[in-house]
């Protein structure tokens, strides 16, 4: 009998998908690493369950002990699966821009949920980064996950997701293409596909409000960057550690408007029921057209489910509301 011993067994392994309708426009072929085959239904489920594994081998987390992380929803969900599994409690802080199914899903699994405000610095103590940090010293045998900085991120996608593209197109891929969060996945992606063929470009994903492209070319910290934005999963207002700048050859920035528009033609036009960062990916490969040949084998990373914004990007009156559509 073939069978998995628990949920966190059935990680990893997803599928390369060819986008149609959407990229043809575009000379090459196109491949869709679809990360909601991940049980937690996103690519975090993989970085979760290798920090978690890193910090017990080494003892930063211990028997009983409770998980505390920042969190945009994913990565939450990734490590209350493996909190449910291996028997830790979690609490999980969040920014209250993100979609309310989030919220939902995560304590579905039995994690507390802390929501702060959006709109403030990274340093306020009212930012989720702050409040994070305050829990993890206030709350006994717990442990500060800390995704943006974690090396157990990245060493994730370099153990897991980079060998499995790389075999999965039999070594053709010329182009990986995915939005930049905690930079976890375009850094152990793109390190270990490059270190395989160095011909191979990196091309992150960012949105309007984020710091990550103007630094990448001018090596410059621009506080006028920053400001609020809709898009969820990437971009930030921080140099998170785990963003390998070397490794990427270069950012293009998309709109919060292109992003849910496109969230909402993947599920009508390629059949493809993806989150919020999906949208914004497709619409920056078709910015990138000019950097694409008849020979490309571009693989572009879907973050995670559309389950998780049927309350906004599949919700037309939210989209009205928000002027993305008539």
């Amino acid at each position: 009998m073939k069978y998995a011993k628990t949920i966190l067994d059935t990680i990893g392994n997803t599928p390369l998908v060819k986008l149609n309708k959407l990229t043809a426009e575009l000379p090459c072929l196109v491949l869709s690493k679809y990360e909601t085959f991940n049980p937690g239904n996103s690519v975090k489920d993989r970085m979760a369950l290798k920090m978690i594994e890193d910090a017990e081998a080494d003892g930063r987390l211990k028997p009983g002990g409770t998980i505390i992380e920042g969190t945009s929803g994913n990565t939450g969900m990734g490590l209350a699966l493996a909190a449910v599994v291996k028997g830790y409690k979690c609490i999980f802080v969040m920014a209250d821009k993100q979609s309310k199914e989030k919220v939902d899903i995560l304590k579905a699994v039995g994690a507390e949920v802390v929501v702060c405000p959006t709109a403030v610095e990274p340093e306020d103590p009212r930012s989720y980064y702050s409040v994070s940090k305050r829990l993890s010293t206030e709350i006994p045998n717990s442990w500060y996950v800390n995704q943006y900085d974690n090396p157990s991120n990245a060493k994730a996608h370099y153990e897991s997701t980079g060998p499995e593209i790389w075999e999965q197109t039999d070594g053709k891929i010329t182009h990986f293409v995915v939005g930049v969060g905690t930079g976890g996945t375009i850094s152990g992606v793109g390190k270990y596909l490059k270190e395989k063929n160095p011909n191979i470009k990196v091309w992150g994903i960012d949105t309007y409000g984020s710091v990550f492209k103007k630094y990448h070319e001018t090596g410059e910290f621009d506080e006028n960057e920053i400001y609020p934005y809709v898009t969820e999963g990437i971009g930030e207002d921080i140099l998170p550690e785990n963003v390998d700048f070397k490794i990427i050859d270069g950012f293009t920035k998309v709109t919060d408007k292109d992003a849910a528009v496109y969230t909402q033609r993947l599920a009508k036009e390629e059949g493809m029921f993806l989150g919020n960062s999906a949208g914004a990916a497709v619409k920056g490969l078709l910015q990138l057209k000019d950097k694409f040949t008849k020979d490309d084998v571009v693989v572009v990373l879907f973050h995670d489910h559309g389950s998780r914004y049927v309350g906004k990007m599949f919700n037309d009156d939210w989209m009205k509301q928000m002027g993305y559509i008539d």
